[in-house]
């Protein structure tokens, strides 16, 4: 993703259309492109504009400007505006409820965009027709991930550094000592070059601490600085390892946010070896009395574990009242140095955290992608679905830090509070999906994953994923947004009917999906603004008896070992990524057919349900019967699983065959229920819609249309993707899918990757039909 950004003013320039007889019209405009390549010298941008009012108070306004391509193009898809652009000037004029714009007020508006070759800013901006004056380019920051850093003596630390903005060329950023404990020296990473396209992409600058004799802890000041850009200071801390053990207890971090009702957590360990036993205790001190330790107010570090952190959690009391108390922890030992702790109470009870409602989508807009709007508008007709709201998926570690073509979590995340901001009184609610366990999707391999549980991939889950994730989340700049998280698709269900299967055996067992799942789970429900729904398969996959309760249980002991129990979880998902329609409207279960039931039928296949709306309603009452609080919400992802189209029968069928009876009446029309992987003839759904049946939180778009499901052949790739039959058209099935043929679309890329042939099914094959 790339972004610029322009500021224009005016002043005093007297009257302009649609205003008041003499007034003066004066303006501010900031224009800001995110940017992102699609293919090459193409891709999509999204137009974030800042309009100011510095003259007399406007009853309707019309911004306009020139784009300086002939190949830039409002898609069209926008807001705060009616947009237009014939040729290459762009036009925006207000909406009914924001022409009124006083002296001194400023709103946001935009829109998505394509480009071709170049996307350079618009040279100016008028107002009315009057000019707001020259540009002035944005200097670009360089933004380190911390200001502060330790670093080991005989051993390295790393952190990274990126630009704010775009620069119009390449800058070479250098990091140099200026100052300080010579041992402190740059290690890698002492020239970074940023482009216009990598701008944004993390680079990674380690230091080293040279091994010496001294017991000093010694500091030093890095700079880096760059031409054309403002530079950052990064302060490094040598952690001495000949020092004496009473300087040598280390916490982190040293302040901690506990929600109200629930735990938060630090670390500690010694920084050198102790020759015997050492006992470390937490304290509370004054504050706010709601705030206590919950577990490990005696930590015993030994010789053999000095060094490896021990954790401490911290408990915050429900209570009535609407403060964010804070509470000081010290902690010390016999002849240590002690440390200190901040503990800050995240209250729900409408203080300045927002409180966690029943039902994140009631009342609310969805967040608009702009990476997939933009691809979905550039198609023929797209432009009808481009402004809805589908989920971000973090399917990779790689993924939370975005690259040059797909943005990462925190620009997704500020994104949201943009929108927002522009959204007026409701508030705005962001889906993410959390989809990277270890050996994630064990018994396919399209959607198969980075990480395994024999490479150590559930402390890479946790460390590298997890703990990232949740992090960016918790950030205060969020904390207004309802943040709804998607808990691994496709994992625990495996645990109910794949166990034959090498890789689910060894998911079912420690570091396997229920401990990542729990670990998930504990870390997200811990942030009050951030909802948790659990994957839950689908009617075809667990709606038989014999896999519908032992589901219901495994859901129920997964939960129950979380640290807040059930009510770490909000709700589950059904037919995620997957074609299930919501309701057969032609049938039901209990539908006969010259007195046989439709259980009978090859395609039912004595299944106690034929549709996700039944499935989901039995699974919900079940799930409560077993403990779970009756608030739990339940959604259906409806982004693939319209089915409409020509093939769609518009009435059930008059046969007296069971079979041919369900075969006519289905409006799913996929050759076999099991078949998952970019199925001809489906369509996009009913829309995202909240609340649309009792115990249902909302209709979603989680896979976003136009996504594949995985390659029809192998194609390399560093994401730990590969390639699985049921992707391949000409494949003739398994026992899994009855050995019938696929059903899969030809000519599919990767998991995840834009698939134009079948964005296009989707949009023509819609139901209810898009116009």
């Amino acid at each position: 993703m790339t972004t610029t950004a322009v500021s224009v003013a005016a002043l005093g320039i007297v009257v302009g259309q649609g205003t008041a007889a003499n007034a003066a019209v004066a303006c501010d405009v900031t224009y800001t492109a995110n940017s992102w390549t699609s293919s090459p010298g193409q891709g999509g941008f999204t137009a974030s504009i800042t309009l100011r009012n510095t003259g007399d108070p406007l009853t309707s306004w019309s911004l306009t400007f020139d784009y300086p391509t002939t190949t830039q193009r409002y898609t069209p898809s926008g807001w705060g505006a009616n947009w237009s652009q014939p040729g290459t000037r762009v036009t925006g004029t207000n909406l009914a409820y924001n022409g009124n714009l006083a002296t001194g007020a400023s709103l946001s508006i935009g829109f998505n965009g394509t480009w071709s070759g170049s996307n350079p800013n618009p040279a100016s901006f008028s107002v009315n027709g009057t000019s707001c004056g020259g540009t002035t380019p944005t200097t670009p920051s360089v933004v380190t991930s911390a200001g502060s850093i330790a670093v080991d003596e005989g051993g390295t630390a790393t952190f990274t550094a990126r630009l704010s903005a775009a620069p119009p060329a390449n800058v070479t950023v250098t990091t140099t000592r200026t100052g300080g404990d010579a041992d402190l020296t740059v290690s890698s990473g002492a020239s970074l070059t940023f482009t216009p396209q990598n701008w944004d992409t993390p680079q990674a600058v380690t230091l080293a601490a040279a091994q010496d004799a001294d017991t000093t802890a010694g500091t030093a000041a890095f700079s880096l600085a760059g031409t054309g850009v403002t530079g950052a200071t990064v302060n490094a801390t040598e952690v001495d390892d000949d020092a004496t053990v009473e300087q040598a207890i280390i916490v982190t971090p040293a302040s901690v946010t506990v929600p109200e009702g629930s735990t938060g957590t630090y670390t500690v360990r010694l920084a050198a070896r102790p020759d015997a036993n050492v006992t470390v205790t937490t304290t509370a001190g004054g504050g706010d009395a709601s705030l206590t330790v919950s577990s490990g107010a005696g930590l015993t570090f030994t010789p053999q574990n000095w060094d490896t952190p021990q954790a401490v959690t911290l408990a915050a009391a429900q209570d009535a009242d609407t403060a964010n108390g804070s509470r000081t922890f010290t902690v010390a030992a016999p002849g240590l140095t002690s440390r200190t702790v901040t503990a800050t109470e995240a209250d729900d009870d409408g203080g300045s955290t927002p409180g966690h409602v029943e039902n994140p989508y009631a009342g609310a807009t969805g967040y608009v992608n702009p990476n997939w709007a933009a691809k979905a508008a550039a198609e023929p007709g797209g432009d009808a679905v481009s402004d809805l709201s589908t989920a971000v998926w973090m399917d990779r570690i790689a993924a939370i830090a975005g690259s040059s073509s797909a943005m990462g979590l925190r620009a997704h995340m500020d994104e949201a509070v943009r929108q927002d901001a522009a959204n007026g009184s409701a508030p705005l609610t962001i889906q993410v999906v959390v989809y990277n366990l270890p050996n994630r999707d064990c018994s396919a391999l399209a959607s198969s994953g980075e990480l395994l549980i024999a490479e150590d991939g559930f402390n890479r889950y946790r460390t590298q994923y997890v703990d990232p994730i949740a992090a960016i989340l918790r950030d205060p700049a969020y904390a207004n947004l309802r943040i709804v998280t998607i808990i691994e698709p496709d994992s625990l269900p495996n645990l109910v009917t794949n166990l034959s299967v090498p890789k689910c055996q060894e998911a079912n067992g420690t570091g396997g999906y229920v401990d990542g799942v729990r670990y998930a789970l504990d870390r997200l429900h811990a942030i009050p603004n951030v909802y948790t729904y659990v994957d839950a398969g689908h009617h075809g996959w667990l709606g038989w008896d014999s896999n519908f309760t032992p589901t219901v249980n495994l859901f129920h002991s997964m939960a129950t070992g979380t640290a807040a129990g059930v009510d770490s979880v909000d709700g589950f998902i059904v037919n995620t990524a997957n074609y299930s329609a919501t309701t057969e409207p032609h049938f039901t279960v209990s539908t006969t057919v010259n007195g046989t039931s439709v259980r009978d039928s090859t395609w039912v296949d004595w299944n106690q349900y034929v549709d996700e709306q039944g499935f989901a309603t039995a699974l919900r009452a079940a799930l409560v019967s077993r403990g779970f609080d009756d608030g739990l919400g339940m959604l259906i992802d409806t982004s693939r699983n319209g089915w409409g189209g020509s093939a769609r029968p518009t009435g059930p069928s008059t046969s007296t065959d069971v079979d041919v009876f369900v075969d006519q009446s289905r409006v799913d029309r996929r050759i076999h229920a099991g078949n998952w992987c970019n199925q001809s003839g489906a369509g996009m759904g009913v829309r995202p819609t909240a609340s649309p049946a009792a115990g249902f939180d909302a209709y979603v778009w989680v896979k976003p249309p136009g996504e594949s499901d995985g390659s029809s052949r192998e194609i390399e790739n560093d994401e730990g993707k590969r390639f699985d039959r049921m992707c391949d058209p000409t494949y003739t099935g398994n026992d899994l899918n009855g050995n019938n043929p696929t059903g899969a679309l030809a000519d599919a890329p990767l998991s995840g990757r834009w698939f134009s042939a079948q964005f296009r099914e989707l949009l023509q094959n819609a139901y209810p039909p898009i116009n």
